[in-house]
C-alpha cells in the first residue's frame, strides 16, 4: 500500500472514530442522563468515500417517540463537528434489548432514580415478575403501581420500605 493511501486509511478510520464519538455522546431525550451510546442504540458509523457519514440505529421499541429526536440531534451534532453530510438509518433487526444497556448507563439510572432492568431480557421478562431494588434506598420490598410510567418503556413502581414511587426501567 502506498504512503498517500496509508494516510487516507488512517484519516478515515479517525473521521469514523471521532463521528462515532461525537454521535454515541447525543442524549435520550427521554432519559437525559443517557446517551445513544449507554444505551446502546447506536449500532453503526460508516464514513461513506464522498464524505456521508452513515449512522445505524436501533429504537428502543417499534414506535418509540425519541427516534425521530435521536435522528435530528446526531444530524446536528455531526454537521456542527464539520461533517459535511449525515444519513441516519433505523435498523430494526436485531431487536434492541435492555442487555444493551452499558453498565455505566445502569447506574446512571439508579442514580437517576430509575431502577435498571433486573436481570436479562428473555420471554420470562414478558410476564413482569422481576425484583425491582428500589433506587433510593435499594429494598427489594417493591411492587407494580402500573406497568406503564413516565414513558412506555417505563413502569411505575412503588418501595413499601421508603413509601417512594419510581420508575422502572422495564426488561425487554
Amino acid at each position: 500500500m502506498a504512503t498517500d493511501q496509508r494516510i487516507a486509511a488512517i484519516d478515515t478510520a479517525a473521521a469514523r472514530m471521532r463521528a462515532w464519538e461525537i454521535a454515541a455522546e447525543v442524549p435520550d431525550p427521554e432519559v437525559p442522563v443517557l446517551t445513544i451510546g449507554d444505551l446502546g442504540v447506536l449500532r453503526d458509523v460508516r464514513l461513506m468515500e464522498d464524505g456521508t457519514v452513515e449512522v445505524d440505529i436501533t429504537p428502543t421499541y417499534t414506535g418509540c417517540p425519541a427516534m425521530s429526536v435521536f435522528t435530528m440531534d446526531i444530524e446536528t451534532a455531526l454537521l456542527k463537528a464539520g461533517f459535511a453530510s449525515v444519513k441516519i438509518r433505523t435498523v430494526l433487526s436485531p431487536a434492541w434489548t435492555t442487555d444493551w444497556l452499558s453498565d455505566g448507563a445502569r447506574e446512571k439510572l439508579r442514580a437517576y432514580g430509575i431502577a435498571p432492568p433486573a436481570g436479562k431480557a428473555s420471554r420470562r421478562a414478558l410476564f413482569g415478575d422481576d425484583e425491582v431494588a428500589c433506587p433510593r434506598c435499594g429494598s427489594l420490598a417493591t411492587e407494580k403501581v402500573s406497568e406503564f410510567g413516565s414513558t412506555a418503556c417505563k413502569a411505575l413502581w412503588r418501595c413499601t420500605a421508603c413509601s417512594e414511587p419510581f420508575d422502572y426501567f422495564k426488561c425487554h
